[in-house]
């Protein structure tokens, strides 16, 4: 089957290796199935719904890489334009040859790092497109779609990408949710892994986002003492915009702070009622 024909959920916008009925990354609790039932697309369908590439400046050094009008839930990657290469954080369903060529003309794709499965889109044509290996943590080895040799599983804590790019494992959301920092930058893209919320000197931390399950205390807290060691300002989340612009480190700190407080207020609450 030509790589434009491969199946592509429409709500997650995941594209697998070949048809199904279902779609495993949707059917599982941190996500859904649409409310019309499973429907799937395709590259070639999404092109003649007239989706096209978008590219935008996002900050210094950081370009958005996403899709006009959004497909899926609406993400959009980044390129990291970095002395030792570009590497492309998270990932979209769409590609083409015009977005190929817009992403070439900004230094191509070195490597790939994705957050967790929710955004794997369809990572194997953009690694083939640019001749890059993807970086995902090998505790979320079961939910890639389209199994390749260009995926690379790292397992730890922190697996390095170059002096001045870290893969962390915070491990909220998914078992193997990773965030990327860079170092000279002083920034963290977390995906939705640290949600950038609404307001946004903010990150949350959730198990489900659209199912609105609460991520495990235990889990927030090791995703801190990871973080710890590392000094930024910003944080960049999953969509346009979503980036808290200063402060970063701190902004994370009083987030899991303040989400703890409230977990422990209704834990107290629980124990007051048993007793």
């Amino acid at each position: 089957m030509p790589p434009a024909d491969l199946p592509i959920c429409r709500t997650c916008g995941v594209q697998y290796a070949e048809p199904r009925p279902d779609c495993p990354i949707c059917e599982d609790e941190r996500q859904y199935v649409g409310w019309d039932g499973q429907r799937w697309t395709t590259l070639a369908g999404l092109a003649a719904e007239g989706h096209r590439g978008r590219v935008e400046e996002e900050g210094p050094g950081v370009v958005g890489v996403g899709t006009a009008p959004p497909t899926a839930i609406g993400q959009r990657a980044l390129l990291l334009r970095t002395p030792e290469g570009n590497v492309l954080w998270d990932m979209v369903s769409y590609l083409d040859d015009d977005l190929i060529a817009e992403v070439q003309e900004l230094g191509g794709v070195s490597a790939i790092a994705i957050s967790h499965p929710h955004f794997y889109g369809s990572m194997i044509e953009w690694s083939r497109a640019f001749d890059a290996p993807v970086y995902i943590h090998a505790a979320d080895r079961r939910w890639v779609a389209r199994p390749d040799d260009s995926v690379v599983f790292w397992e730890g804590d922190t697996h390095r990408l170059s002096e001045d790019l870290t893969l962390i494992n915070a491990g909220v959301h998914f078992e193997g949710g990773q965030v990327l920092h860079w170092s000279s930058e002083r920034a963290l893209f977390s995906g939705d892994i640290l949600q950038v919320v609404q307001d946004r000197r903010w990150v949350s931390f959730m198990y489900s986002y659209p199912n609105y399950i609460p991520e495990r205390p235990h889990v927030v807290r090791r995703a801190l003492d990871l973080l710890e060691p590392y000094a930024f300002e910003r944080v960049y989340g999953g969509w346009w915009k979503r980036i808290v612009y200063g402060d970063g480190a701190e902004a994370v700190r009083r987030s899991a702070d303040r989400y703890l407080s409230f977990v422990a207020d209704a834990e107290n609450a629980e124990d007051a009622e048993d007793r």
